[in-house]
């Protein structure tokens, strides 16, 4: 897991390149605190920064950015592969040879063999930039489920990457701020992809790949992804065990580190499922970790106990208090790549692994997402009875007086988008308009020309919800708040879930057997053999902080000073108990944003 960087520009200066990728590369350091490499062509004006975090092939010689095929192709890579192995045995019976222990060396003896086939064989979490030197072309290429992150810019003839949206401003290219950021930030409550806060500067989409033709100074995208697959599974007994396989294969894959590895262990389903395989694999040499409170209503230290005594390894509980977030919330403030109203958990988590020395930590992201966990997947037949009704009666639910009816008014967008929006939209349109003192039309026009991904395509019920739980709301705001929290601490953030193998193995289960009338039922069957009942058997508790107590009762958002307006009545509500914190920590940003 690392930072990259670059930056092609024939019309640009060498020097003044190498400075650029280098200041942008320092920016991201804390996400890379093991090594630095930088790589230039100058005849092309190409520059390429690595930062690194090691955990495959500890040596020098995981160096980046890594040659390959006598220097004719280079790679800065940000990631982990975890079937390189196996790839590495079949490309050494092509012929291939190998002079490091490393994942980045294989995806570079992968390209050289099949090309831009070869990324779609890929299994892992990952984002690059590979130069092709005999065909001066680049390559920016981002994973299946956008786990790593990777943004770019492509205006005047130039192709800008990184990382991290905050090093484009490293640079001394002129970036403007995007005018509509605000307005997805208090939609949605992240900033959805492929838009940040700043102007030409986009997320790559998951499963594409990016060319740079050096000669013309055009680009292309493309799509790797593979063709949906077809419903094969229809028996409980089948899906319970393909499910129970994969997720262990994909466990035992992310195991593998030449590095101190962990789990976080919350006390729900998910992880405690995740720790109890890993267990299984390295035995004592497991490490788990629980973040707990005072705020007895908040804390799950029996559940996590009753896990951890199943265990043979090495398990550590520490307490968060509201003290703790007073001292770290500047810190915390920093870490932010982007503005998001939750992400404050995952710096905490984050913050203990690398305190007992941990570089990755196992999280069971992704599980809600595929099998029910969330109550969007109950709402949708809500859904489908409340569009039945005419348009123009959807939209006069902006008249109705609570802001969870106002929602329905979302449904007469012509547009998926406000169906997620009225299962998990933040603000509404009129509030976001009052907020920003902008036109109200102006917001609603905006959010509904937002584009979605046409995969979503005809999707019914439960896979239509898991689609959009999935593409909207875990890779813009779990994911990313999780990668830019975890690597502020120079710790990876690994997810088995997200396994593109075990991704394969929960499509192919036919919808009856996938969703169930028990949330994350079928998940729970695979594995009752290990998980005990007092986790499986119980409400549903999310990993929360007491964070509306904390910041109510504190002043880190709430000096009025701050903020102006409808915002100011929006603080006041909260400071008397009536707005949820995470809104108030929205308006925090929004007051104290710099763009």
């Amino acid at each position: 897991m690392c930072r990259i960087a670059g930056i092609i520009d024939q019309n640009q200066d060498p020097a003044q390149l190498e400075e650029d990728v280098r200041a942008m590369c320092d920016s991201m350091k804390h996400g890379g605190p093991d090594d630095e490499g930088f790589f230039a062509d100058r005849k092309i004006g190409l520059q390429f920064g690595h930062r690194r975090l090691a955990l495959i092939d500890l040596s020098p010689a995981g160096h980046q950015p890594m040659p390959y095929n006598h220097g004719t192709l280079i790679i800065t890579f940000n990631g982990e592969i975890y079937n390189y192995q196996e790839l590495k045995a079949e490309l050494i019976t092509l012929g291939l040879t190998f002079h490091t222990q490393t994942d980045t060396e294989v995806i570079l003896a992968a390209y050289q063999t099949w090309g831009t086939a070869s990324f779609s064989r890929l299994v892992g979490m990952f984002a690059f930039a590979i130069y092709d030197q005999l065909k001066q072309i680049t390559h920016l290429v981002r994973d299946q489920m956008g786990i790593k992150p990777l943004y770019f810019s492509t205006a005047d003839a130039r192709l800008i990457f990184a990382s991290e949206v905050k090093a484009f401003r490293k640079t001394s290219y002129k970036f403007e701020e995007n005018a509509h950021w605000k307005v997805y930030f208090l939609a949605f409550g992240h900033i959805p992809h492929p838009f940040t806060t700043i102007e030409n500067v986009r997320s790559l989409s998951p499963a594409h790949f990016l060319t740079w033709d050096h000669g013309q100074q055009t680009f292309q995208i493309s799509s790797f992804e593979n063709i949906e697959l077809k419903k094969s599974i229809f028996n409980d007994q089948e899906a319970k065990k393909k499910i129970e396989q994969e997720l262990t294969k994909a466990v035992n894959h992310q195991l593998i580190a030449d590095a101190p590895v962990g789990v976080f262990l919350s006390g729900g389903i998910d992880s405690s499922i995740i720790t109890l395989i890993a267990n299984q694999k390295v035995g004592s040499n497991l490490n788990s970790l629980s973040i707990n409170f005072e705020e007895k209503q908040f804390s799950e230290a029996q559940f996590q106990q009753r896990v951890a005594d199943q265990t043979s390894g090495t398990h550590h509980s520490y307490q968060v208090n509201k003290n703790d977030l007073e001292v770290h919330f500047n810190d915390i403030l920093s870490a932010m790549d982007q503005p998001t109203n939750d992400g404050i958990n995952s710096w905490f988590v984050n913050r203990y692994a690398k305190a007992d020395g941990l570089k990755a930590v196992l999280s069971g992201i992704g599980a809600d997402e595929l099998f029910d966990g969330y109550p969007s997947f109950k709402r949708m037949k809500l859904i489908q009875k409340l569009k039945r009704f005419p348009n123009f009666l959807l939209k006069s639910a902006t008249f109705l007086p609570s802001e969870r009816l106002k929602r329905i008014a979302y449904l007469s967008y012509q547009n998926p988008i406000g169906e997620y929006l009225f299962l998990r939209g933040f603000f509404v349109p009129e509030t976001i308009a009052k907020i920003l003192q902008i036109d109200k039309h102006h917001v609603d026009k905006l959010i509904e020309a937002f584009p979605i991904g046409k995969s979503l395509g005809l999707l019914l019920g439960e896979e239509r919800a898991s689609w959009m739980e999935i593409h909207l709301f875990m890779q813009n705001q779990l994911l990313k708040d999780t990668d830019f929290m975890s690597m502020s601490h120079g710790v990876e953030v690994r997810v088995p879930f997200l396994d593109q193998h075990f991704m394969d193995g929960v499509s192919s289960v036919a919808n009856k057997q996938r969703f169930q009338d028990k949330p994350k039922g079928i998940l729970i069957e695979a594995f009752k053999n290990i998980l005990p009942e007092i986790i499986w058997n119980r409400p549903k508790m999310g990993f929360t902080f007491p964070l509306q107590q904390w910041f109510q009762h504190g002043n880190l958002i709430t000096n009025e000073n701050h903020y102006s307006g409808y915002s100011l009545q929006l603080i006041r509500k909260f400071k008397t108990g009536k707005l949820h914190w995470s809104k108030a920590f929205a308006l925090f940003q929004i007051a104290n944003s710099k763009s």
